[in-house]
């Protein structure tokens, strides 16, 4: 059996952690990335998700199950609350389920561009006293819908990220 790996030291990150989530917005290349009818209250950007582990184990483990990393990755989905006009339902019915280019902007400056679509627009109860929210959810395909072909993410960090 072989024995653990070396340790590793832990250095000091490069770049400059976010101070603020103020003021982190998205923009949906099919609503014409301005005009879309909802002011963001909170934003989850994208994560990073490498999937569960592969079973390896076999008949010829002796102490520990086995496993290993997958090959792909996937991107998480994008989900927050926002203000709405009434008339973002107009909006809606041509954007849900349109394949787009979606781009988180982070309060930096910097930004996140990816393929995906608006999946879900969801209103809370309306009440007196109350803003009128609603949760959506927009899902990362990485699939170029114009080119046909798998598509990741690109970034465009300002220097301080």
């Amino acid at each position: 059996m072989a024995d653990a790996s070396v340790h590793t030291t832990r250095g000091t990150p490069e770049g400059i952690p976010l101070q603020d989530g103020y003021s982190t917005k998205i923009a949906l290349a099919a609503s014409g990335g301005d005009t879309f009818s909802f002011w963001e209250k909170t934003v989850t950007p994208p994560g990073l998700d490498g999937g569960d582990p592969v079973d390896t184990t076999t008949m010829h483990n002796g102490t520990y199950r086995t496993m290993r990393a997958r090959s792909l990755k996937t991107m998480t989905p994008v989900s927050g609350t926002c203000l709405y006009d009434p008339n973002v339902y107009n909006d809606l019915l041509t954007l849900i389920n349109v394949e787009t280019t979606v781009t988180v902007h982070f309060a930096d400056g910097s930004s996140l561009a990816f393929y995906g679509y608006l999946r879900s627009f969801v209103p809370a109860a309306a009440e007196e006293g109350t803003s009128p929210e609603a949760e959506y959810t927009i899902q990362p395909t990485n699939w170029d819908p114009t080119g046909n072909v798998e598509g990741g993410f690109d970034g465009s960090y300002n220097g301080s990220a």
